[in-house]
């Protein structure tokens, strides 16, 4: 099959991405998943099978050229990773890399994954949005992996579900939906034993594969090129109920009250002290069969956990902060986004802004529009700034950088 011409040079900056793009509607058919609807496409194919998109973004440009991804891998505060397979040899480097750490581009068979390129770049975070379809709540982040001729990371299999995008270059991918899970020992990556692909496909700048969680799959670059794989939240029950808990002790939910301590007025001396003694045993399982829940704990747990940044995440306060009347007047002109890296998420009840909860009550119409659709345009902005408590509300997050005022270029 022959090669497309580059769009650009890979070195080259690509153009930017115009934010905010509308998300693809339940009912609409859109060519991001095959001229299915969003609705066809989660009752046909959400963690149920594989789905091939030819041209689900033509003519798609990289939201990061090259050069600018080398760059952003070199930073402290991003997650980078090398993977080199020479001479038949797995190897795996963290980040960050100095550019002179990194291959040749000349050099075949290594690859760079950059995690959470949204967090650091607006043109990211505006291909991110376009997949959301899927809840907030289960959409993770963007990683880029560059990869030289013959670059990947071997046979695998993610436990969340991925969309896989063709942005720059030439992939081929192998995929199967085999049992046998086990990985072949000694080697610093996942990578399976006895991979028994079952499908095969060469994806092309603006082709896109989707994968459920647990579909082995083997992608290997055919010349230089550029994926976007797009992922999906996916905490496991250890995770929820160890960080429930936590949740229900920290709002001081605990039965008879977070101050109460454990007391043993009845306990007599021992012969045996290291012995736990069933005294012991038997009070704290009455404490915790105590233990309740609601609905309403479920959800405020699941809204201030699912919403908190990264531990990595630092917001960037504007180094001038407009006084609150500048501030409204900007926003008056140019309207309001959330930042890249803010999260917000809402239930009937509350609203939950980068893992802290507020009441929806009073806010509730305008918010859910800033939740949904992360902007707020000039002119509707303009209702609601004779309301001093928003205009303060609203000032208050752009001078801690949650909200930014205007739109993306």
């Amino acid at each position: 099959m022959p090669k497309r011409p580059l769009d650009h040079p890979p070195g080259a900056a690509p153009a930017r991405i115009s934010s905010p793009l509308s998300v693809p509607q339940p009912d609409t058919p859109t060519p991001l998943l095959g001229n299915l609807t969003p609705t066809q496409f989660m009752r046909r194919y959400w963690q149920k099978k594989p789905l091939l998109i030819r041209q689900a973004i033509p003519d798609v440009v990289p939201p990061l050229a090259r050069d600018e991804l080398f760059e952003l891998a070199g930073e402290d505060e991003v997650e980078a990773r090398l993977i080199t397979h020479f001479r038949h040899r797995w190897q795996l480097e963290h980040g960050p890399f100095a550019a002179d750490e990194l291959p040749s581009v000349r050099q075949r068979a290594w690859t760079l994954l950059v995690q959470g390129v949204d967090l650091h770049d607006d043109r990211a975070r505006a291909l991110l949005d376009r997949f959301r379809f899927v809840p907030d709540a289960r959409l993770d982040d963007l990683m880029i992996s560059y990869a030289s001729d013959g670059g990947g990371v071997g046979a695998h299999f993610d436990s969340y579900d991925v969309f896989l995008l063709q942005v720059h270059g030439m992939r081929r991918w192998r995929i199967g939906a085999q049992r046998d899970l086990s990985l072949r020992p000694g080697l610093p990556l996942k990578v399976l034993q006895n991979f028994e692909p079952e499908e095969e496909w060469l994806l092309e700048p603006g082709d896109m594969l989707y994968l459920p969680p647990h579909i082995a799959h083997d992608g290997v670059a055919e010349g230089e090129c550029m994926t976007c794989s797009i992922g999906f939240r996916a905490p496991s029950a250890q995770e929820l109920t160890g960080q429930f808990l936590y949740h229900l002790a920290e709002r001081g939910d605990a039965p008879g009250g977070a101050a109460e301590l454990y007391r043993d007025p009845q306990q007599p001396a021992v012969a045996n002290p290291a012995m736990l003694p069933s005294a012991l045993v038997e009070r704290v399982g009455a404490i915790l069969a105590k233990v309740e829940w609601s609905e309403r704990d479920i959800s405020t747990f699941l809204g201030s956990y699912l919403s908190e940044p990264k531990p990595s995440v630092v917001f960037d306060p504007p180094a001038r902060p407009l006084s609150e009347p500048r501030f409204i007047q900007r926003a008056r002109q140019s309207g309001i986004r959330l930042d890249r890296k803010s999260i917000l998420l809402y239930d009937a009840r509350f609203y939950f802004l980068n893992g802290e909860e507020n009441r929806l009550a009073g806010v509730k119409k305008w918010l859910v529009e800033l939740a949904d659709q992360r902007h707020l345009s000039a002119k509707r902005f303009v209702t609601l700034s004779d309301d001093s408590s928003v205009t303060a509300l609203l000032h208050e997050w752009y001078c801690a950088g949650w909200i930014q005022v205007g739109e993306l270029a």
